[in-house]
């Protein structure tokens, strides 16, 4: 109980001095967007003030509280004075362990103006005047993303464009002399808030690291830099017969694939990004430079360092190459769709595909309403019927791709399916299949003024999918709004996206209820709060429901070895709280720790 009150005085006092203090932070200009709602982006000064006002009147201190405090500081920015994650991880490390004989390192401030203006000077003598901008709209196109559902009320204070994985190396020792958080950023489409900067600090753009280093085109593997988009490389790899099989968002990079070990629509046959990853070259917090491992698509040897830092978020260390393994591309390749009464019929057939074994490339869902957006798109020269509808992707040899094309048929036939429509060629195949990539994209351009698009993601094992799909679809026809459930249902991943008013609160609230009714759902299926978006800032407090808080403490005793002063993402996947003191609580369990406000997602 020592730690948890120290927790609390600590709380109360750097809230204080927040809220005392905020008017005169250092930020980039304020602009019209989105902040923080309670339980998902931060809280109120008002919220945080009275959650004070309750600790002194002696009323009943709960983990929610805590925790909406810490989202409170860390939304208001760093320079303020508020402490480094560091000085709470220290009061974890006392909690789990009161007797050690280890020193406790000295609670870390970020930096101040005065510091970092000295930063910024230091690397632009450095790495040249142009190395380093504080233009406001690239703070904002750095800190803001129109198609993401989480946005905050801060930019970074800087983005830095370095060129080499050695100019990293300079700009995280600096960074790290200073204090200052460290964000990467490649192609900027995430959707959970991974590339914001709660904190501030610098947004390292690797625009100009976009170079295929080294094709092994006899050992099919490739060497690149972090802002290779997949597409332009596959685009450069097909002359060889090869390709790179993980396929997210059109303009999706490798770095940011990298960060949240994304997937796509070849996932169902290939993997995801963690499955096509050799090794890294990362820069460390503290500026020093490391490779993973070797080239050889196999190892022992050690620690799967590589495997660490996939998924991670930028939150251990800056990736600035990959060795990623490649596929040879299929001598044929045939796209179908076939469509269905229900949303239920399409995810009972999708799911006996799956438990028959048929190889198919790649298997995808999209209801009656994305589909109305493919039609209103255009581009497939063809108007096709808004119903629930699988789309197929089958590859191999001929001989191959026609016993699945039958087999598939025969069992989809059983669950109430219409004809199957054959792209007529592969001009039409590649547009069709183009329309179910570029879904979201096509949504955002049907949006009116004030509007946003909502995309999230969930994965349950494969024999909830009827029950998950179905019952999040009711709830989406329910809202009376442009809302659609798509995905790569071959995997148990699916996705929805909703179209709301971001300037009417009431509507908002329901769309936030149904998307966390979903996530909820997933966990209670025993699945995932997110199959390939990441956690980010979005679903943070859900991670702690799917993992429970040991798990959550190791990856703290990971961060913390890596990253001792929380520079690196900071704010992402989970929050500097006191673990072992939130776990200690009486009667606390991994879904009751956190009280789950509407807006948890």
């Amino acid at each position: 109980m020592a730690g948890l009150r120290s927790g609390l005085q600590w709380l109360e006092t750097s809230t204080r001095r927040t809220l005392a203090s905020s008017t005169s932070r250092l930020g980039a200009p304020k602009r019209s967007r989105r902040v923080f709602a309670p339980g998902r982006r931060g809280l109120s000064s008002s919220k945080a003030a009275a959650a004070v006002a309750d600790l002194q009147a002696g009323r009943l201190w709960t983990t929610s509280r805590v925790l909406l405090l810490a989202g409170a500081l860390a939304s208001i920015g760093y320079v303020v004075g508020v402490n480094d994650a560091s000085s709470q991880a220290d009061s974890d490390e006392d909690e789990l362990h009161p007797r050690s004989s280890q020193p406790r390192p000295a609670p870390v401030k970020y930096a101040s103006k005065r510091e970092l203006e000295k930063a910024i000077d230091e690397l632009r003598r450095a790495l040249g005047e142009d190395t380093v901008s504080t233009d406001d709209e690239d703070l904002r196109a750095h800190g803001y993303s129109e198609w993401s559902s989480i946005n905050i009320d801060q930019l970074p204070i800087a983005v830095v464009y370095p060129k080499s994985t050695e100019e990293v190396s300079q700009i995280a020792k600096v960074a790290s002399k200073y204090k200052i958080p460290m964000v990467p950023y490649s192609g900027g489409s995430s959707l959970e808030g991974n590339f914001s900067a709660p904190f501030g600090g610098f947004s390292i753009d690797f625009a100009f690291m976009d170079q295929i280093l080294a094709l092994h085109d006899e050992d099919m593997d490739v060497v690149v830099q972090p802002a290779v988009q997949w597409m332009e490389l596959n685009e450069k790899l097909q002359s060889k017969g090869l390709f790179f099989p993980v396929d997210p968002g059109p303009s999706a990079k490798i770095g940011g694939m990298v960060g949240t070990s994304c997937s796509g629509t070849n996932a169902f046959r290939y993997g995801t990004m963690k499955d096509w990853v050799i090794n890294l070259t990362v820069v460390l917090p503290d500026g020093r430079i490391i490779k993973t491992r070797r080239r050889p698509r196999k190892s022992s040897a050690g620690y799967n360092l590589t495997g660490l830092f996939v998924g991670a978020e930028g939150t251990l260390g800056i990736v600035t190459e990959a060795t990623l393994k490649l596929a040879i591309i299929p001598p044929q390749t045939k796209v179908a769709v076939v469509t269905f009464p229900t949303i239920r019929d399409a995810a009972a057939a999708a799911m006996q595909v799956i438990r028959s074994g048929v190889p198919v490339a790649a298997m995808e869902i999209m209801d009656d309403v994305q589909m109305s957006v493919v039609n209103r798109a255009g581009g497939t020269n063809r108007t096709w019927k808004e119903v629930p509808t699988l789309f197929f992707k089958f590859a191999g040899t001929p001989a191959s791709v026609q016993d699945n094309i039958n087999m598939t048929t025969q069992i989809v036939k059983r669950n109430r399916a219409g004809d199957f429509i054959y792209a007529r060629d592969d001009a039409e195949a590649h547009d069709l299949w183009k329309a179910r990539k570029e879904a979201l994209w096509s949504m955002l351009s049907l949006r009116r003024p004030g509007d946003e698009v909502w995309s999230t993601d969930v994965a349950v094992p494969i024999s909830r999918l009827p029950d998950i799909v179905e019952r999040t679809k009711t709830e989406l026809d329910d809202l009376g709004l442009f809302a659609s459930v798509l995905g790569h249902i071959g995997d148990g991943n699916f996705h929805t996206s909703i179209l709301y008013n971001r300037k009417d609160a009431a509507e908002r609230e329901r769309v936030e209820h149904v998307v966390h009714n979903m996530v909820h759902r997933a966990l209670e299926m025993d699945g995932t709060c997110t199959g390939e978006h990441g956690i980010g800032i979005g679903k943070k407090e859900s991670l702690v429901e799917e993992l429970g808080l040991d798990t959550i403490g190791i990856m703290h005793t990971l961060k913390r070895s890596l990253d001792p002063h929380w520079l690196m993402n900071p704010g992402k996947i989970f929050d500097a709280v006191n673990i072992q003191a939130t776990k200690d609580r009486p009667g606390a369990t991994a879904a009751s720790t956190l009280e789950r406000p509407k807006s948890n997602i």
